[in-house]
C-alpha cells in the first residue's frame, strides 16, 4: 500500500511507523538538474513514494532544448500537485 504525505503524518502523530519498500523495477533518480526541476515544478522531491515512476514517464531527452515539449508537459506537473486545501474567494 502507498501512503500520500497527510496520511503519513496522521499516522505518524498516531504513533505508528509507516515503513516504506521500493519497488524492485524502479530505477535511481539520477542527479540532473531538470529532472529535479520537473519534480520540483510536481511538488515532489526525488525521495518522493512516485519519483522513480514520474522519471520514467518523463520524456527528459526530448525535454531538452525543447519549449514547446516543456510548455506541454506543465498541464501535467499542475495536476500532480498536491492540494494545500480549501481557499474561499471574497
Amino acid at each position: 500500500m502507498s501512503w500520500d504525505r497527510m496520511q503519513r503524518e496522521v499516522l505518524d502523530a498516531l504513533g505508528h511507523t509507516v515503513y516504506r519498500v521500493a519497488p524492485a523495477n524502479m530505477p535511481p533518480i539520477p542527479d540532473d538538474p531538470l529532472l529535479h526541476a520537473l519534480l520540483r515544478a510536481a511538488g515532489r522531491s526525488a525521495d518522493a513514494d512516485d519519483a522513480g515512476l514520474l522519471y520514467r514517464t518523463w520524456p527528459i531527452a526530448g525535454l531538452r532544448d525543447n519549449p514547446t515539449a516543456k510548455r506541454a508537459l506543465w498541464p501535467r506537473l499542475r495536476a500532480l500537485r498536491p492540494t494545500t486545501g480549501f481557499h474561499a474567494s471574497t
